[in-house]
């Protein structure tokens, strides 16, 4: 049975931008001879997904998987003009649905952990860097002042099914959790059908549930950071995953240069800043990917001393590998105590 490694690289180009297929390996040498193996691939959200599963009844759920897909874009998609979180920043009159509650439910848990590290309202800060859906920077003197008072997670809230928002201004970004959240969408579809053995991999956000026939888990990969936006993608390490989810934020792919100047796309929601210290990418794993997901951001923004220092406070079982720069330019790796034992670095 081969076993497939999944690159778990994702570079916050959430329902816009696509990214290229993630670098899929291939270890082992004796073919699969399973017929209930079902395996297909499409794009949604501005990139690809993956999904494999085994099922005794031979069923292809991809059309379903593909509409639920296209309806969660109706909610959390800034790139869909008519989409519910595009009519709240918009401040329409609307009820939110229920997978728009969980999110923020759920964003809001993170940014409390987190001391607003995670905040969802950093919209107009990632639009004014050039990160948005409209792609142009358009910061300028005084930008960043004027848009920071618009910038806190304590200043939304949701009453009746309504967003209420402390000033009209505030712009709600889902982007640093939509895209986990989808892959626990699809994750719950399939065991709603009673399949108990799968991987979900949507643009390297990655949930792996029961194990292949003969027993071996999934193996996700971790990408290399690479030199420049056009690099070669390469596996940095490899991590058997089971009942888990894997999420992966990093700034070597996505970021632009001005002036010399070289701006992340993750932006401190404290200072409004892009990010500036050594952290290169984390991994963090969880028990949802969405979780997955908005953690790796805020440790992004923390940078490695305050994110181990948070996870050797975490109680829910987060864990999570580093990728920095060392003073030489050369890679520097650090992990929590719990994938020690399971996480195998390439060429170290």
């Amino acid at each position: 049975m081969k076993s497939e490694v999944i690159s778990a690289f994702r570079p916050h180009y959430l329902f816009g931008y696509f990214v290229p297929l993630a670098l899929l390996l291939w270890v082992g040498c004796a073919p699969s001879t399973s017929s209930d193996k079902i395996d297909f691939r499409g794009e949604a959200q501005g990139t690809y997904y993956a999904v494999t599963y085994y099922d005794e009844a031979n069923r292809n759920l991809q059309p379903s998987i593909d509409s639920l897909l296209k309806a969660f874009d109706q909610t959390a998609s800034l790139w869909v003009d008519s989409s519910l979180i595009n009519r709240v920043n918009n401040n329409d009159d609307v009820i939110v649905n229920d997978d728009f509650l969980e999110l923020f439910r759920m964003s809001q848990e993170v940014s409390s952990q987190t001391n607003g590290d995670f905040d969802v309202t950093v919209g107009p800060l990632v639009r004014a860097w050039g990160f948005g859906p409209e792609n142009m920077p358009v910061i300028g003197p005084g930008t960043v002042d004027s848009l920071l008072p618009l910038v806190n997670f304590r200043q939304i809230q949701v009453r009746n099914g309504k967003v209420i928002k402390a000033f009209p201004g505030i712009k709600i970004d889902f982007n640093a959790v939509a895209q986990g959240y989808s892959v626990d969408i699809v994750a719950r579809f399939l065991e709603s059908k009673g399949i108990e053995n799968y991987l979900v991999d949507i643009g390297g956000e990655v949930y792996a549930h029961g194990a292949k026939p003969d027993g071996k888990p999934w193996v996700v990969g971790i990408e290399k950071p690479s030199k420049n936006q056009s690099s070669s993608r390469e596996i940095e390490a490899q991590l058997p995953v089971i009942n888990r989810a894997v999420a992966t934020s990093g700034n070597y792919r996505k970021y632009y240069e001005k002036d010399g100047v070289h701006y992340s796309h993750t932006i401190d929601p404290h200072t409004g800043y892009p990010v500036k210290h050594s952290l290169l990418g984390v991994t963090v794993v969880a028990s949802t990917c969405a979780s997955a997901d908005a953690f790796a951001t805020a440790f992004m923004v923390m940078g490695v001393d305050s994110a181990m220092k948070f996870l050797d406070r975490d109680t829910s079982g987060l864990e999570a590998y580093f990728i920095s720069s060392g003073p030489d330019g050369s890679y520097q790796t650090l992990m929590t105590d719990g994938l020690k034992k399971s996480l195998t670095e390439i060429n170290r």
